[in-house]
């Protein structure tokens, strides 16, 4: 992402621990693309974590596509802290 230029690039995972193994990519996209899957995460309330190694980690992925096992630990970082910011707000765990 861009302060200057805004979003240029965006990647949405989707976890469900009860159907699937690892998180897989739901949307990637950049410009207009991009803003527009920021956009859906906010009007649902889902976390936005900015955080430019792990774009560029997941840009290479396919959209269907799990993450790989080389990126597990990196995810799961990332979900404990959208788990521990859904907490502190009140609401559910992330599906």
């Amino acid at each position: 992402m861009s302060a200057e230029d805004g979003v240029e690039f965006a990647v949405a995972l989707r976890y469900s621990p009860e159907r699937q193994a690892a998180p897989d990519v739901v949307g990637k996209g950049s410009g207009e693309v991009a803003k527009r899957i920021l956009e859906l995460a906010h009007e649902h309330d889902i976390p936005v974590r900015e955080d430019a190694d792990l774009l560029a980690l997941l840009s290479g992925l396919e959209v269907g596509e799990e993450i790989p096992i080389e990126l597990y630990e990196v995810v799961a970082e990332l979900l404990t802290y959208l788990y521990e910011l859904n907490g502190a707000i009140g609401g559910e765990s992330p599906a």
